[in-house]
């Protein structure tokens, strides 16, 4: 599947010091050719972005976070930019994702000029090429933006401007263990993400999956779950199978529901049945 990203790269003698500073990751760490997830958070804490910083030199670091917020994340970036020898520019890279239990065994070998990333989504591993001069490996079927969309929301990925907003605690989402080092020091929003941590996690709700039941049109972003009469949270993202399987969809449920939980989704001109599950979806 071909992935709408935004790609950054940020250069210059003071590039991963600087990064180190503003990221949750500890990017100073990464070898050449190695890549990690982080936030970009605001002062107070909350999310910026959700992005992949990937070292492609020792000077060198090169961003990419869902399509539509690179320049968001260079802005933010530019304005805690005091004193440091180190640009950020656009960049024109494109990226291939490849998911499922042979990913690993594509063969590469006519694959040049391009960084391959390991991806671990819980339940579903796979790799990520990144570069100028990206192509589909021989054997490689393409699937569509649907199917893609059902994996994404059975793994529990949060999706830039879905589930990630500049009003999310990243401790909701679910990613804080692979996105965020609790040994690297200080960094920009750090003081809400430790804060949290230090008191179990706990946060007024919680990224789950929801598991649509019956035949039903997919309800839209922000349709409302309901348990025991009660509303407990809504829809980020929704997705119906291209086979037919069923839909699935992404919620910020309130903490108290336990899942599994059964509820009612309910939208204007339309409701039906649900599960209330815990992520990801899929074993």
């Amino acid at each position: 599947m071909w992935l709408s990203r935004d790609f950054l790269r940020v250069l210059g003698p003071d590039a991963v010091s600087w990064l180190q500073g503003q990221l949750s990751q500890d990017v100073a760490r990464l070898a050449v050719g190695e890549s990690a997830d982080s936030f970009l958070l605001q002062p107070q804490g909350k999310v910026d972005a959700l992005l992949r910083v990937t070292r492609t030199a020792h000077e060198e670091m090169v961003i990419d976070v869902d399509a539509g917020f690179g320049e968001a994340v260079a802005a933010r970036l530019n304005r805690f930019k005091i004193r440091v020898k180190a640009e950020v520019e656009p960049l024109a890279w494109r990226c291939l994702a490849l998911r499922g239990p042979r990913a690993k065994e594509v063969d590469l070998g006519s694959v040049e000029g391009v960084v391959v990333v390991e991806v671990s989504w819980p339940g579903l591993a796979g790799i990520d090429l990144i570069g100028p001069d990206v192509s589909v490996p021989p054997g490689v079927h393409e699937c569509g933006p649907k199917a893609w969309d059902v994996v994404r929301i059975e793994a529990g990925i949060p999706m830039m401007g879905s589930e990630l907003t500049e009003k999310t605690i990243p401790a909701e989402a679910g990613v804080v263990e692979r996105a965020v080092s609790f040994t690297k020091g200080c960094f920009t929003g750090q003081e809400l993400v430790a804060r949290i941590d230090s008191r179990g996690g706990n946060v007024p709700r919680h990224l789950r999956g929801v598991v649509l039941t019956g035949d039903t049109v997919t309800p839209p972003p922000g349709a409302v779950l309901v348990v025991n009469g009660k509303e407990v949270g809504s829809l980020t993202s929704a997705a119906a199978s291209p086979g037919g399987a069923g839909t699935v969809a992404l919620a910020y449920v309130r903490r108290e529901i336990e899942p599994p939980a059964d509820a009612q989704v309910t939208w204007d001109g339309g409701s039906c049945g649900a599960r209330i599950d815990a992520l990801p979806l899929v074993p």
